[in-house]
């Protein structure tokens, strides 16, 4: 159909056949199976001149709608090679949206404005096709999957507690190492996801020791921001990440309890299904996140 359209638009077989860069034999076999196809003739010939008969030139107003729909489709495609556009869904753990995703996905808005991004907080684990997500980000170890994941970096997470809640039970603190049972005591303000008896397992390079501890949580949350809340109140114990705790003891409101030891690096992943050939919007994406987490992750230190 393209071909006939070229046909009719160049005004003989030949010039159309130089322009489609085919020899002029396979342009008129061409012509000859659509007309075959359709069972009506589309053109009169002669070796002089050509003229479009009633079908014809009804078939060739479509045949032309269709052709510049393609050339459109293709030159859409490949201005997407060459500047990000159009919508994308981002997942991500309530603990990094706001030192994470909307400063790297922001960015992104900036630089390109035809992007369309929506950014959904959740921190349990969704399926991507059955939630339309383009990319999430997830944390802790992956399990094996068909998706693909690439790491955008790490963090650690740190035991902490306001300077008079460590004071109000100093006695505590001094018995953690010594009697296992000691943990349990304290008060510990628990995300959704730890469970009731959240066990943290700490290691000191500069002592060369390991110990693992197990608290009873008392106060529970299913967010982040409810629990940097309570225990900046002093309600307890709580587990954040070092990018969360590092300026609130840099303005002494929080302490590290164990700055000897520390835990376990987290790793943070983007993940995807798209295969090895994600979409320009993807790739800017994914490198932003990555090279966000790297500042991120610098900035804890």
């Amino acid at each position: 159909m393209a071909v006939f359209a070229n046909i009719v638009e160049s005004g003989s077989i030949t010039t159309a056949a130089e322009a489609e860069g085919l020899s002029k034999s396979v342009i008129s076999q061409q012509l000859k199976d659509l007309e075959q196809a359709l069972g009506v003739i589309l053109l009169n010939r002669t070796t002089r001149a050509q003229n479009l008969t009633p079908a014809g030139r009804e078939f060739y107003e479509q045949c032309r709608e269709i052709s510049h729909i393609g050339q459109q489709a293709w030159q859409q495609a490949q201005n997407n090679l060459e500047t990000p556009r159009g919508p994308i869904r981002i997942s991500a753990p309530h603990a990094l949206i706001e030192p994470l995703i909307t400063p790297a996905i922001g960015e992104i808005a900036r630089q390109y404005s035809d992007i369309i991004p929506t950014i959904l907080s959740e921190d349990h684990r969704t399926d991507l096709l059955q939630q339309d997500i383009d990319l999430a980000v997830r944390v802790g170890v992956m399990p094996d999957s068909d998706y693909i994941q690439k790491k955008l970096g790490s963090f650690r997470e740190v035991l902490c507690a306001t300077p008079s809640y460590l004071a109000e039970n100093e006695s505590v603190f001094n018995q953690l190492f010594s009697s296992i049972h000691s943990a349990s005591q304290l008060s510990y303000i628990a995300n959704s996801w730890q469970g009731s008896h959240p066990s943290h397992s700490l290691f000191s390079h500069k002592l060369n020791k390991a110990v693992s501890l197990t608290f009873k949580a008392n106060r529970f949350c299913n967010s982040l921001t409810a629990v940097v809340g309570m225990v900046q109140s002093g309600a307890g114990v709580a587990l954040l990440p070092d990018f969360v705790f590092q300026p609130l003891r840099q303005k002494n409101l929080l302490i590290n309890l164990f700055p000897d030891y520390e835990l376990p690096e987290v790793p943070v992943y983007a993940v995807h299904a798209y295969g090895k050939n994600p979409s320009l919007l993807l790739q800017k994406c994914l490198k932003t996140l990555k090279d966000t987490m790297s500042r991120l992750s610098a900035d804890s230190d």
